[in-house]
């Protein structure tokens, strides 16, 4: 068999491939969106890296995010003070209309540590990702 008609030396086009979030931390994502107060502790891997908090809806992380924005100080820190409201009238104004219900693109946290390999942590109030960089998950926290 010649190389012209082996499917093995043939060149082929590059496929790009993305990632895929787990379907369902999606779903559980999905359901703590349904109420604002509801919080569940969680563990996810991320980027090699444990990650443990409190799994919060988009909502809950979105008013701790504003509220947080009101104690920085500096040159900047009244511009902040509008920016989550901004935020939601961009994707208002770039959507002309209510989202489809589709499933979460984000993960949000509230209380999250950050435990690297290397035994270093670090802690966060509030911890936004995307849910295609969560490798692994479980429900709960490290004792």
């Amino acid at each position: 068999m010649s190389a012209d008609h082996d499917p093995l030396h043939q060149p082929s086009a590059p496929v790009v491939t993305e990632p895929v979030p787990d379907l369902q931390l999606q779903l559980l994502v999905r359901l703590i969106g349904q109420d604002a107060q509801a919080a569940l502790p969680i563990t996810l891997t991320v980027g090699g890296t444990f990650l443990h908090g409190d799994l919060i809806s988009h909502e809950a992380w979105t008013a701790h995010w504003a509220h947080s924005l009101h104690g920085v100080d500096g040159p900047g820190a009244k511009l902040l003070e509008r920016f989550p409201e901004q935020v939601d009238e961009v994707i208002v104004e770039k959507q002309g209309r209510p989202a489809p219900q589709r499933l979460p693109q984000w993960i949000h946290l509230r209380d999250a540590t950050g435990v690297a390999a290397a035994g270093g942590s670090a802690v966060m109030p509030l911890w936004r990702g995307r849910l295609t960089d969560v490798s692994g998950w479980s429900l709960g926290k490290p004792q």
